[in-house]
């Protein structure tokens, strides 16, 4: 009972917290279709790589290097050592990314792909950033399958978040059925990744002493953080009052009060994949930040 609304104090603090570093913008955007799928390509190819190299050892230019248009190779990016069930969900989800990428340069075109940095380094980062102090020895996502997931939990929710934030601000029906149906995918591998951390839910992630649910509720924190636009992501298991009609803590899919899923602008993705809480000010997965006219106005504006 008391680790119940310890959890509960601590939620409810974090929601004052953002509500007060909430950042001006928040809002839609002014953008075109055009430019709102396009900026999504840069989501694409960020999961296109993680996937690909995660389990073939290799990326889009070994698959499909037409779509890269001539952008620069992933720094860091490797094979991980995974168990032969999550292998083959992982290479599925990195042709189903492959297609994406497809489906939009034959709708709208394509952009560079940006440089992408999936080293160990820009992982651990994230993860030391996540629980507030430095893990020792350094998170490694390509270490071993539970490694690899809980870097999976990381990148495709900031996509599909995207998508349900882009889709009411599209305006031709062409696009309208381009992102639903991209939507639909992504959704899905997120599910997918959840569902096998909700199951180690309550293992310790070694040698680290902390448990698969506490990481997940940790990264869901930090990308509210840099977001500064409220709550829009939980973890695995959340105080009962949070959950689905407030009757279960389990929280394998994260939603908002009615189960509806929560949504972000382009300004809040690339706060938290540049991981520095601005859209102005490049790094993290994006070293040069994004390609596209929507990632590129920012950083003219730096």
């Amino acid at each position: 009972m008391a680790s119940a609304f310890f959890s509960a104090f601590i939620f409810l603090f974090s929601l004052k917290l953002s509500h007060v570093m909430c950042a001006p913008n928040c809002g839609p955007i002014v953008a075109n279709d055009t430019d709102r799928i396009e900026f999504a390509l840069n989501l694409e190819f960020l999961e296109a790589e993680f996937f690909l190299y995660g389990a073939l050892g290799e990326g889009l230019d070994s698959i499909a290097p037409y779509l890269a248009e001539g952008g620069p190779t992933p720094i860091g990016a490797k094979k991980a050592n995974l168990d032969h069930l999550v292998r083959r969900i992982i290479e599925e989800f990195g042709y189903q990314e492959v297609g994406h990428l497809r489906a939009i340069f034959t709708r709208i075109g394509g952009i560079h792909r940006p440089l992408l940095d999936l080293s160990r380094h820009t992982f651990a980062k994230v993860f030391d950033e996540a629980v507030g102090f430095k893990l020792s020895p350094p998170f490694d996502p390509y270490l071993n399958t539970l490694n690899y997931l809980l870097a999976s939990y990381v990148i495709p929710y900031v996509g599909l978040v995207g998508y349900v934030g882009t889709i009411p601000n599209l305006s031709n029906k062409n696009s309208l059925s381009l992102v639903a149906s991209l939507l639909g995918v992504e959704a899905g591998q997120d599910a997918v990744i959840r569902t096998l951390l909700y199951e180690r839910a309550k293992e310790t992630v070694e040698p680290y002493d902390i448990t698969v649910a506490h990481f997940t509720n940790k990264i869901s924190s930090l990308r509210n953080k840099l977001g500064m636009c409220g709550i829009k992501d939980e973890g695995l298991i959340v105080p009962l009052f949070l959950g689905a009609e407030n009757r279960t803590d389990s929280n394998i899919l994260s939603a908002d009060p009615n189960s509806l899923s929560y949504a972000r602008t382009p300004p809040e993705i690339l706060r938290i994949v540049y991981g520095s809480g601005s859209e102005y000010v490049p790094g993290g997965f994006f070293p040069k930040g994004g390609n596209g006219n929507i990632a590129r106005s920012f950083l003219e504006k730096a």
